[in-house]
């Protein structure tokens, strides 16, 4: 090719020594194709290992989206129980005789107990937006935009570290919360060190003084059960959020297995 090109120049120089001003046209018009189609070929291989690139990213990427899926179910069931602790706890403030001390006083300090998401999204900015650009297939496309978009900060814990949290845990001695947390305290999911459960239920059974003791101190604060109502208010919220999430994950799952077929 170079070769050629020299030839052509060659003959260029002569043919405007000679002032054949055709041939010069025509020569020329040969260089700037010849240009032409150079850059466009070198412009399409680059596209092509772009795109080839951006699909090897595809699949390595499955397995985070798998994660945020899991991540979901497993957060929506650890709510769940909390939920269920909240409202022993009510009706613990209520005095009801069908929640013991014991229960009350656990079923309070179980509701305060929070989860949430441990990482940024490394796995979208490993991606990148020059990557996402590759991506030729919309219905791929966007829902995958949108989910590197995701504001995951309102799926931190900190998104629902509420002042009911904060409040109740001042009010039951620290000893007690350390043996509720050994017995029934957070625990790791078999099989995946990223995801955390809550145990249904609380086998502890703390002393009955101690217990009728905190449960009188818990009962003195009735503005504990608001917070807890706010609190749950606040639970609610990052579990729309993650609902969203979860949705625009399933989509991308989705997408990318109608790739694989």
């Amino acid at each position: 090719m170079k070769r050629g090109q020299a030839m052509i120049l060659r003959r260029l120089t002569a043919n405007l020594k000679s002032q054949n001003w055709t041939a010069v046209a025509i020569d020329f018009l040969i260089v700037v194709i010849g240009v032409f189609v150079g850059i466009q070929a070198s412009n399409w291989n680059q596209a092509r290992i772009s795109r080839a690139d951006t699909q090897r990213l595809l699949m390595r990427i499955e397995p985070e989206i798998d994660q945020i899926i899991s991540f979901a179910a497993n957060t929506r069931d650890y709510y769940a129980t909390s939920r269920r602790f909240a409202e022993t706890a009510f009706v613990g403030w209520r005095g009801d005789p069908k929640v013991s001390d014991n229960d009350f006083v656990i079923a309070a300090y179980q509701a305060s107990q929070i989860h949430g998401l441990g990482q940024s999204q490394s796995w979208a900015a490993v991606f990148g937006a020059d990557q996402l650009r590759n991506v030729d297939d919309d219905r791929l496309r966007i829902p995958l935009a949108r989910l590197m978009a995701f504001d995951v900060n309102n799926l931190n814990s900190n998104a629902v570290a509420s002042r009911y949290r904060e409040d109740v845990r001042m009010v039951i001695p620290d000893s007690v919360q350390q043996a509720i947390r050994r017995t029934c305290g957070d625990r790791l999911m078999a099989g995946d060190t990223t995801q955390l459960m809550l145990p249904r239920r609380c086998p502890l059974r703390l002393n009955p003084a101690t217990a009728k003791q905190v449960a009188a101190d818990l009962r003195a604060h009735p503005e504990l059960a608001r917070e807890l109502r706010v609190h749950l208010a606040g639970v609610a919220s990052f579990l729309n959020s993650l609902m969203q999430y979860e949705g625009e994950a399933r989509i991308v799952r989705e997408r990318l297995a109608d790739l694989n077929r």
